[in-house]
């Protein structure tokens, strides 16, 4: 008799609706089950998902034995808990702009070497392809410019301020480091710290993020991604890649339509790639 397939075990920590949609999944795959679910609000998990699977001190999520964890909740999760999550398991980071903190990137770096830090590549259109510049040093510069209308974003000052300000016309809100960019956009541009995690010969500082308010922009996400890669550029002769994606997004919304399949595909590959940092 064939031996019966140990299913992966999926901790889910934050339980919004990114969260709810991968425990659907996860609940319904055949290769995978749900480890625990956790949420800062325990009150938003009852009646929703069975009290078996429900963890209040996610300090103990060891006890739940999980082979991957993904984090759908802030990016404060990954600075307070995420070396402990990779002593005992692979690791998901659905908000990266938590390694826009560089004491927050060495730690995880450093935590990564048993298990996986794995990091989705989100809205980033080719960023396999961008890591593997990185890799061999052949990616000279990258930046990413996403648009979206004014009500699609959840910003901190200035940036909440002059996102206000918006009437008829986009309006520029930041053009410079991604670095700078993420503590006042976490929610809006994960995309940008996927993509300066991929492109590590650049990192945070010198992966630029342009991030444009545009009030005709009603039911669309756009991300462009300008790659430089070697070659003559003054005499335009240089390797360079440009790309278009356009998400469809429902008003309001800070997250695409897209976006809640790419991560569950992203989840689904977050493993078995061993220690070290991956885009999946």
């Amino acid at each position: 008799m064939a031996e019966e397939k140990k299913k992966k075990r999926v901790g889910i920590v934050g339980f919004g609706n990114l969260g709810q949609y991968l425990y659907e999944a996860v609940k319904a795959h055949e290769d995978y089950e749900i480890a625990f679910v956790w949420n800062r609000t325990l009150d938003n998990l009852k009646g929703k998902i069975p009290a078996n699977f429900v963890l209040e001190d996610l300090g103990q999520f060891a006890s739940r034995n999980p082979d991957v964890i993904a984090e759908v909740a802030h990016p404060s999760i990954s600075a307070q808990y995420g070396p402990l999550f990779l002593e005992k398991a692979d690791y998901m980071v659905g908000s990266p702009t938590a390694l826009a903190e560089q004491h927050v990137e060495d730690r995880l770096r450093q935590a990564a070497s048993h298990h996986g830090l794995y990091i989705p590549a989100g809205a980033l259109w080719g960023g396999g392809d961008i890591q593997k510049m990185a890799d061999r040093g052949t990616l000279k510069g990258l930046k990413i410019t996403m648009t979206k209308h004014p009500d699609h974003f959840r910003l901190a000052s200035p940036l909440k301020e002059k996102n206000a300000s918006v009437t008829d016309k986009a309006i520029t809100l930041y053009d410079g480091p991604v670095r700078g960019l993420c503590p006042l956009a976490p929610h809006n541009v994960n995309t940008m710290a996927a993509g300066a995690i991929a492109a590590h010969n650049l990192g945070f500082d010198k992966v630029k993020g342009c991030l444009v308010s545009d009030p005709s922009l009603t039911e669309w996400h756009h991300v462009e991604v300008e790659v430089i890669g070697p070659g003559d550029h003054e005499a335009g002769k240089a390797f360079s890649v440009n790309t278009l994606r356009k998400n469809p997004a429902k008003p309001g919304a800070v997250t695409g339509s897209a976006t809640s399949v790419s991560f569950l595909s992203s989840l689904l590959r977050a493993h078995d790639m061993g220690p070290g940092v991956h885009l999946c």
